[in-house]
């Protein structure tokens, strides 16, 4: 049976479903049977994301009306071959969705993968709760901002409320030289605030936003695929090796790389 994992967010743009593309996508590369649910009904952006959007057919609410079966509406993955997307639908009538429909379909995909991850739409309305009844665990997807934390905390305690086995949080697009110019709140000092066990931080790093334009997930060695893999072992193996997004601009060259950073 699938570990059932939602990634939510009280702020949108966060970079969630990138998140929710890469872990899938490092957990495939173990050898896992991953699948990607896109429960963002209307704005949903996980196939662009993936680079699968020409290939879809059906979506969640085929499944959910019985137009089609779960594994029909599955997509693989080009690079993966046991990771699977199934999209949402870019238009529909929100009210005729419920939870119950949602956890029907999860259940389903449950029984075939190893990891059933649960892209959820940002905030805390009707999509953040029916995609949360579905799932029995949560990660929370902050940035080092203020309002993002803020939300993030909200996020959190609305989670109380539900009987998930574990909640955690990620960290996205931490610049490790503004945290040393003292410019960007620490990973430490953001994890201190929310209160809760940290899984992952994911540095901000270029190949995201082509990867973004491109779609597709990064392939390349770079520190924020060892910042993925870290993560993804913390999850399924529970180690709790946090990538350092410091490292690199320590030292004389580090010195280097923030005064050149600052300029660019």
């Amino acid at each position: 049976m699938a570990r059932k994992i939602v990634l939510t967010s009280g702020k949108g743009g966060v970079g969630k479903t990138t998140i929710c593309a890469n872990l899938g996508a490092t957990l495939a590369s173990k050898g896992l049977r991953v699948a990607l649910l896109d429960i963002d009904i209307g704005l949903n952006n996980l196939d662009v994301v993936m680079g699968v959007e020409n290939k879809v057919v059906y979506d969640i609410v085929d499944v959910i009306s019985g137009k089609c079966r779960a594994k029909q509406a599955l997509i693989q993955d080009y690079k993966y071959p046991s990771l699977y997307v199934m999209p949402s639908a870019h238009t529909y009538l929100k009210e005729s969705i419920t939870g119950e429909h949602i956890k029907i379909v999860v259940d389903n995909l449950a029984e075939t993968f190893d990891y059933v991850l649960i892209d959820c739409p940002a905030g805390i309305d009707l999509g953040f709760h029916r995609a949360v009844s579905a799932a029995s665990e949560a990660i929370v997807v902050t940035t080092p901002h203020i309002s993002a934390i803020r939300d993030a905390d909200k996020v959190f305690t609305i989670l109380r409320s539900y009987n998930l086995i574990s909640t955690s949080l990620v960290i996205n697009r931490v610049r490790g030289d503004l945290i040393l110019e003292k410019e960007m709140l620490s990973v430490d000092d953001i994890s201190k605030l929310l209160k809760e066990k940290l899984v992952g931080t994911i540095p901000e790093d270029d190949e995201i936003s082509t990867m973004i334009l491109e779609g597709g997930t990064i392939s390349r060695i770079s520190e924020c695929r060892m910042a993925f893999d870290m993560l993804a072992n913390n999850i399924h193996f529970g180690t709790d090796l946090i990538y350092d997004c410091t490292h690199k601009y320590k030292g004389i060259m580090g010195g280097l790389r923030r005064t050149l950073k600052r300029k660019i």
